[in-house]
Formats: C-alpha cells, sequence, structure tokens
C-alpha cells in the first residue's frame, strides 16, 4: 500500500504509477533529499517535535539509506512514485515505523523544491567554474596572439583589421555576462522552502531559519504558497544557460568557419576532431558542430518549462514534475560542452601567416584611407565617395589599395602623399584604433589584464560558495 493511500480503497493502475512516476529521473537527487531531510530532523528535535532518541535513529538510518542508494539505485522503484518517498520507504524499512515520523512538518511539495534549490544551486557554481576556465583558455589564446592581425568581419563580409586577441576577447566579454548572471541568479536559488508544508505552513512549532542555516541557505522563502510553487529559479537557470549555449554555438560557428579550407586560420587538435567513414581525407570539427547543435535542445527545455507554467493556478500541481527532466538534461549539456572547450581552445592551432595574408588582400583598410583624406580637411562623405572610386579601380586592375604606386592614387586625389603606404599597413590600421575597448595592441592588453582580475573576483566567489555548500552536505 502506498504510504498516502490510506484513503484509498483500490491500488493505483499500473498504467497510472508508471506514468506519474518521477522516480526514473528524479533519483538524481537522492543526495539533496537526504541532505534535506537530515537539516529536518535536526530542526525538529531542537524543536521538541521529536525526541533526541528518535531524531538519532532517524539521522543514523538516512546515512545508512544513503550509502545504499549510492551502492545499488536499483533500490528505487516506480511503485514507490518518486525520491522522498522511496526515501523514506527504505528508511522504515532500515529502522522501522520510527522512520514515518521524519514527514513531520513537511510535505512532498516543499520537499521537492527544496531538493530542487539545492541541486540548482550547487549546478551554478559548477558551471560557473566551467565558464571560467573557458575563458582562461581563450584569454591564454590571446595572449599568445596579441600581434596576430585577422580581418574582422561585419555580414560575414571583410570589414577592417583587428588583433586575433580582441576577437577571443570578446567572446570572454560574452562568458563574463554568463558568470556575472549565474552569480546574481544565486541569490535567488538561495532560500528556503522548506516548512511552507504543502501550501500554507504546518500547525508544528517549526524553526524555517534553523534549516536555513544549516543548509547555508540565505534565508527563508517568505510565502508558503509561493514557497511551493515558485520555479523561476529554474526557468532563470534555463534562460542562463541557454545565453551560455547561445555563446559557446556561436564561437563553434566561427570555428568551424576557420578551420575549413576556405579559411584555414585555425587547426583544431586531433584529439577534438573527428575523420570520415569514407573520405579518408578528411578532419571534421564535430566537437563544435555538436555544441553548436545541441544549443536547441537547451532551449527547447527553457521553452518546455514555460509553456509548463504560464497556466498554472496556485499552489502545486503535478504539472510542476516536468521541471526536473528539462533541467538536468540542461545541466548535463553545459557542463559537458563547457568541458570539452576549454582543452579543446587550449589546444588549438592558431595559422597566424593566413590571417595576415587574408588581411593583405583585401580592402578591410579602405575605412583608414578614407580617415586619411579627413585628416587632410576633406569632408567625410567626399572622402567616402573617393575611396569607393579607388576600391572601384582596384578591382578592375586586380589590385589592392597597398599595390597602388602614387601616381595611381593621385588620378583620384592629389591630398594622398607618400605616408599613405606605412598608415594602410594592416598593423597600423589596428593600432590606428587607440581608443579605449578598441583593437589596438596596447588597449587589447588592457582588456587582458582587466580580465585577469575578474578572473580572480570569480574564483573568489566559485571558492567562497564551494566551502560553504560542499562543507554542509
Amino acid at each position: 500500500m502506498k504510504l498516502w493511500g490510506g484513503r484509498f480503497t483500490k491500488p493505483t493502475n499500473e498504467l497510472v504509477d508508471e506514468y506519474t512516476a518521477s522516480i526514473t529521473f528524479d533519483k538524481k537527487l537522492a543526495h539533496y533529499d537526504i541532505q534535506g531531510s537530515l537539516a529536518h530532523v535536526h530542526m525538529l528535535a531542537s524543536c521538541k517535535i521529536l525526541s533526541q532518541e528518535d531524531a538519532e535513529l532517524i539521522t543514523d538510518g538516512l546515512h545508512k539509506v544513503k550509502e545504499k542508494i549510492d551502492q545499488d539505485d536499483g533500490l528505487l522503484t516506480v511503485e514507490n512514485e518518486d525520491i522522498h518517498m522511496n526515501i523514506e520507504k527504505l528508511l522504515i524499512d532500515e529502522i522501522g515505523p520510527v522512520g514515518g515520523k521524519l514527514h513531520t512538518g513537511r510535505s512532498r511539495n516543499d520537499q521537492v523544491a527544496l531538493d530542487m534549490r539545492l541541486y540548482a544551486r550547487e549546478a551554478i557554481v559548477e558551471i560557473t567554474n566551467l565558464v571560467v576556465e573557458v575563458q582562461k583558455a581563450l584569454h591564454n589564446q590571446a595572449q599568445q596572439n596579441i600581434d596576430t592581425v585577422l580581418p574582422g568581419y561585419t555580414h560575414l563580409q571583410r570589414a577592417q583589421p583587428i588583433l586575433f586577441a580582441h576577437h577571443l576577447l570578446a567572446y570572454v566579454s560574452m562568458f563574463q555576462r554568463d558568470v556575472e548572471r549565474l552569480r546574481d541568479s544565486f541569490k535567488r536559488v538561495n532560500k528556503s522552502p522548506l516548512g511552507a508544508g504543502a501550501l500554507a505552513g504546518t500547525t508544528f512549532p517549526i524553526d524555517r531559519e534553523l534549516v536555513a542555516d544549516l543548509l547555508h541557505f540565505d534565508g527563508v522563502c517568505e510565502n508558503s504558497l509561493d514557497a511551493v510553487s515558485d520555479r523561476d529559479f529554474v526557468l532563470e537557470f534555463l534562460s542562463n544557460a541557454s545565453m551560455i549555449a547561445m555563446h559557446l554555438s556561436r564561437l563553434c560557428e566561427e570555428l568551424v568557419q576557420w578551420s575549413s579550407a576556405e579559411f584555414r586560420f585555425v587547426e583544431l587538435d586531433d584529439a577534438f576532431s573527428t575523420g570520415s567513414s569514407m573520405m579518408p581525407q578528411k578532419k571534421n570539427p564535430d566537437v563544435a558542430e555538436l555544441v553548436r547543435g545541441k544549443t536547441g535542445r537547451v532551449y527547447g527545455n527553457l521553452f518546455g518549462l514555460l509553456t509548463t507554467l504560464k497556466g498554472l493556478p496556485l499552489a502545486y500541481n503535478k504539472d510542476m514534475q516536468e521541471d526536473k527532466e528539462g533541467m538536468f538534461d540542461t545541466v548535463d549539456t553545459i557542463k559537458g560542452a563547457l568541458a570539452l572547450f576549454a582543452p579543446m581552445i587550449d589546444t588549438m592551432q592558431v595559422k597566424k601567416e593566413n590571417m595576415y595574408q587574408a588581411v593583405r588582400k583585401d580592402f578591410s583598410n579602405a575605412t583608414d584611407l578614407a580617415d586619411y583624406l579627413v585628416g587632410k580637411q576633406l569632408a567625410f562623405r567626399e572622402a567616402h565617395a573617393v575611396v569607393g572610386q579607388i576600391v572601384l579601380y582596384c578591382i578592375e586592375q586586380n589590385k589592392y589599395l597597398l599595390d597602388l604606386s602614387l601616381d595611381e592614387y593621385h588620378q583620384f586625389s592629389t591630398l594622398v602623399e607618400e605616408d599613405i603606404f606605412e598608415k594602410l599597413a594592416p598593423e597600423a590600421v589596428v593600432n590606428a584604433r587607440n581608443v579605449q575597448g578598441g583593437t589596438a595592441k596596447n588597449r587589447v592588453q588592457e582588456q587582458l589584464n582587466q580580465s585577469e582580475t575578474l578572473f580572480r573576483e570569480n574564483e573568489d566567489w566559485i571558492k567562497t560558495y564551494v566551502e560553504k555548500i560542499k562543507g554542509q552536505s
């Protein structure tokens, strides 16, 4: 008979058991469920709701149940529906009827909300750490390529020369925003819902703050209805994860392009590439492609939960069981991608000469020619038109701006002097953009230095919370 089956006259249909059970996926919460139960029983004893003898027996039993589950999660059955009822049943089997006292003053509704918060906050810390590792890999490549020039693109057309380090640091900035969003979301996750009961609290004189302290939460969810029905913290995590996936995907797209024969800007290490079953010459950027592809499933998990929650009345509804599989899948997907990404970037070979030759064989220095003419007091719109004519002439003559003679320039403007060839050199074009956040070498070095400071701050935050949430588990 079910632990909750007192008012029922017949057993649940087997199909209903299979359809409604969540143990096949929420067994991932076993560690967190026991963690929360240990804090709960400690509080019940502290508030004299349970005797010290019963509390010690239950505590010892929970530790034994944890050991058994760690050794064999086959003990968890569909018949007992979910991780909460499975653990309670195993506890009763272990220590007898006194195990049933564990559920005093709580409901599965506040219990599952607690478990998901414990799981989410640990995932946030772990993923933050992995994002920082990717940032550091990009930073290392940027440091090694502080003098590497490549074409910068808009509309996937060559636009202006930039430093490769500058390009990589753009992704460091993107991932820094991801870190900041994760860190900020942590404070909304780190509230304890335990004590909200099914929806209205409990008649027992519990101490919610004590449980929150024992589990190292920053406080409690103030409204009991909201405590059991809130999944905003899951949605926020899924949203943040979607942006991480999007940033990874954008970089993956560039890695796929850059590693092609058409670009030949980078080569991914053999350890992060695969071959073809038919074509022996192939070296495919499959890791980058798959990370790009998995972005869709991360988005899908977000959209799925948004849709599930949009029509739910207060408080708890069985629909909310659908928060878990998408959350677990997203955590695993993002952690897997980030763990691969750092070493893939670290081992990436940069084809510096190919990048440089690409810059010398395009018109990405055309803006600098226009700026040069503006410096000679020609109005920008006139300078723009003159340079457009010069570019057209170059295309017709199969030449580039640095290939022209001074006499050829004078056909379009006598304002051009011998120093133009120095001004249009790729290095000069890059270093001319000497504004804060620009691609000039000294400005890129500033960004590198600033990134190191951010890494230290992020690592300090990670260390603080690893010690905090791991120390009490």
